[in-house]
């Protein structure tokens, strides 16, 4: 269902829930798919991650929480490492970025893609080297790029040719010469198991492949010999499941690096494919590992290589949401639940859209489980809703949890550290919740809980 913008009462309404969902056997099992590694049900029946009670992190930090196994985020750090040991991985920080991730990041051999000046500050201030940060972004301010290049920034993406000019300028000024990799809209758009290879160029990044905008771009910089135009790079989109997009994206790619290396003799080192690796929200989902990406993509590219005699560039990715996003679960505490004449049952917690914002806006689905104690009630389907004056404020649309639900439980909702603490908001002045890392049954606040006081330090009126 997707939220109707005059409420909730006047969109699709099912007591039934998705095809998909299946009614527990057992309804305080945890789908280890969907879960930090270290996640368990402890003999309390109550939740552990990394052997911490979820009892004891919503004592010590309160609720909502969003909680990071550590060791689960560097053991898929280590994961892209060992599956693309030859290549660059790009942790893609607009997922979730803050100093204590770059510094795992850095410490697992990743390097970070950043594409705003205050996720830039945020690389720079925790460490990361700045050789291993790549600089996105559709509109780079002049002050943001100076700041790049004053950094040693390793790459920076150009997006339009206002930037190539800005960027050149700035460039000459400083008698540097950046790495560059040109942004190309391929007209591929895949998310989930569906790819389109057509008709897609519309959209506010990159240069048109068809248009003939990238081969201008790119011409251009190799002419001006200002930049150093390291290769070329390609984004198809999000939560992708299925490799046949990568496929058509290089083969398309790739075409446009043989037409530069006809123009002006000169083959491109380097590829970025992007990222958009898809994870598991519920149990329909079932993403590759990185070791079968790995082995696709570099059959993908070494076949289209071929068929252009091309020398195989040095490969990058971008994963962000497949190394953050199954590292984090998000606590909640249940406030009220409400029976709505048969045709539901309304969990409500005491956080909802301002911390994961991903339902309302992208029809996303997730999962929940009673998180502080098992239950031998048999399963009910409801609905975890939010606190937030919005009658589309839904957690989770559809989920299987004990019919004895009451105030004062917790609810955990996995796969919630892709976008959602980066997406959070103040809706409703709700301050956004903390970030807690746990790692061998220690917790420790890496994000603090926003206050009022907060709030109101930014009210000068």
């Amino acid at each position: 269902m997707r939220a109707h913008e005059a409420g909730a009462l006047h969109a699709d309404i099912s007591d039934r829930g998705p095809a998909w969902l299946r009614t527990p056997a057992d309804v305080n099992a945890l789908v280890p798919a969907l879960w930090p590694r270290s996640v368990t049900r402890g003999a309390d029946g109550a939740v552990a991650v990394a052997g911490l009670s979820v009892r004891d992190i919503a004592a010590e930090f309160g609720t909502p929480v969003y909680v990071l196994d550590e060791a689960d985020l560097r053991s898929r750090c280590r994961d892209f490492r060992a599956a693309f040991p030859t290549e660059d991985v790009y942790y893609a920080g607009k997922a979730f970025l803050c100093r204590a991730v770059v510094r795992m990041i850095a410490e697992e051999g990743l390097h970070l893609d950043v594409c705003t000046g205050g996720e830039l500050a945020t690389a720079l201030s925790a460490g990361m080297p700045p050789e291993r940060i790549g600089f996105h972004g559709n509109n780079k301010s002049v002050a943001e790029l100076s700041r790049a290049l004053d950094a040693g920034v390793g790459r920076i993406i150009v997006d339009s040719f206002t930037e190539i000019d800005r960027l050149t300028a700035l460039a000459r000024e400083r008698g540097v010469r950046p790495r560059v990799l040109v942004r190309v809209t391929v007209g591929v758009e895949a998310h989930t198991h569906e790819f389109i290879a057509t008709a897609h160029e519309d959209q506010k990044f990159g240069f048109s492949l068809a248009g003939g905008a990238a081969a201008t771009a790119a011409l251009k910089i190799l002419d001006e010999g200002v930049l150093e135009l390291r290769g070329l790079h390609s984004h198809i989109g999000s939560q992708i499941f299925d490799a046949s997009g990568f496929e058509v994206s290089a083969r398309r790619v790739l075409a446009l690096q043989a037409q530069i290396r006809d123009a002006r003799a000169v083959e491109l080192p380097e590829l970025d494919l992007g990222g958009g690796f898809g994870i598991a929200y519920t149990t329909q989902d079932d993403p590759a590992t990185p070791q079968d990406l790995a082995k696709r993509l570099r059959k993908i590219v070494d076949l289209e290589c071929a068929a252009e005699n091309l020398a195989v560039p040095h490969l990058s990715i971008e994963p962000g949401r497949a190394i953050v996003g199954p590292a984090v679960f998000t606590l909640y505490e249940v406030g009220t639940v409400k029976e709505l004449d048969g045709i539901r049952t309304f969990v409500s917690v005491d956080g909802g859209m301002s911390d994961n914002i991903r339902t309302a806006l992208y029809d996303a689905s997730y999962s929940a489980t009673l998180a502080s104690r098992a239950s031998i009630a048999q399963p009910l389907l409801a609905r975890v809703v939010g606190k937030h004056c919005e009658s589309g404020d839904i957690v989770v649309k559809d989920e299987f949890l004990p019919a004895d639900v009451q105030p004062g439980d917790l609810v955990a909702v996995p796969g919630t550290g892709a976008y959602c603490r980066s997406m959070a908001s103040n809706y409703n002045h709700v301050p956004r919740p903390p970030v807690v890392a746990v790692r061998d049954g220690q917790a420790r606040l890496i994000v603090r809980r926003e206050t009022e006081e907060d709030l109101l330090a930014l009210d000068v009126g």
